[in-house]
């Protein structure tokens, strides 16, 4: 009995030795990816891991981890030959294959959620025009506009529809533009708020699947496969 009362305390130390082990691997494993990790096609900012599932050392040994959670803030990514800046993207990486050495890595899928906040997706909208939350799955977009036949400037705000196109267009345009009579009034405004901007440069593989308006930004979610994610 007292063999077995040894056997069984030594069983306990040694598992939570492993486990402590483990553990330890993985936070090293994570701060490593956080400074290596990165998206070919795009300039990115800070990057935080998380690695999914236990043990990890298995995992490892096996070349292959089964679930990594990935968030990457400020990425730079073009759109129509401007800069546009995503906020973040949250992404969700499954059957991440590592490569030799440990010094590569490729997602076998991947879904997630890229954010542009209103403030970035006014940065690539016309000179003076401007973009914000207009509730109800829809966005404000005002901009000022030189009215010939009167000889002044007048501003305008409008409600628009933001969709996704073509798989890789983010298209604003407006629901109602009040003529008030003037000849042409409706197609100037429109010729400020309406626009549209492909958005490439993301992560290679990665793509756009449906578009959200959030009183935050919008968000964007996409998904792919073969996403290297070092090198």
């Amino acid at each position: 009995m007292r063999a077995l009362r040894i056997l069984l305390i030594v069983a306990v130390v040694l598992g939570a030795a492993f486990v402590a082990l483990d553990r330890a691997a993985v936070y090293f494993a994570e701060s490593e990816a956080e400074g290596r990790v990165r998206f070919a096609g795009a300039e990115t900012g800070r990057t935080e891991v998380s690695i999914k599932g236990f043990p990890f050392l298995t995992q490892v040994a096996g070349s292959e981890l089964g679930q990594v959670d990935v968030e990457v803030s400020d990425i730079e990514a073009s759109a129509a030959g401007r800069t546009i800046r995503i906020s973040e993207i949250r992404a969700r990486l499954h059957e991440v294959v590592l490569g030799a050495g440990y010094t590569s890595a490729t997602a076998s899928r991947a879904t997630g959620t890229a954010v542009v906040s209103y403030a970035d997706l006014t940065a690539v909208a016309d000179e003076g025009v401007t973009v914000a939350y207009g509730g109800n799955g829809k966005v404000k977009v005002t901009g000022s506009v030189e009215i010939p036949v009167l000889g002044k400037t007048v501003s305008r705000s409008v409600l628009s529809t933001v969709a996704l196109t073509g798989g890789d267009t983010v298209e604003v345009r407006a629901d109602e533009v009040p003529g008030e009579g003037i000849p042409g009034l409706e197609d100037l405004v429109r010729s400020k708020t309406d626009f549209e901007r492909k958005v490439g440069g993301l992560p290679e593989g990665l793509r756009l699947e449906r578009i959200e308006v959030a009183p935050g930004g919008l968000e964007i979610s996409v998904s792919g496969t073969d996403i290297a994610l070092a090198g």
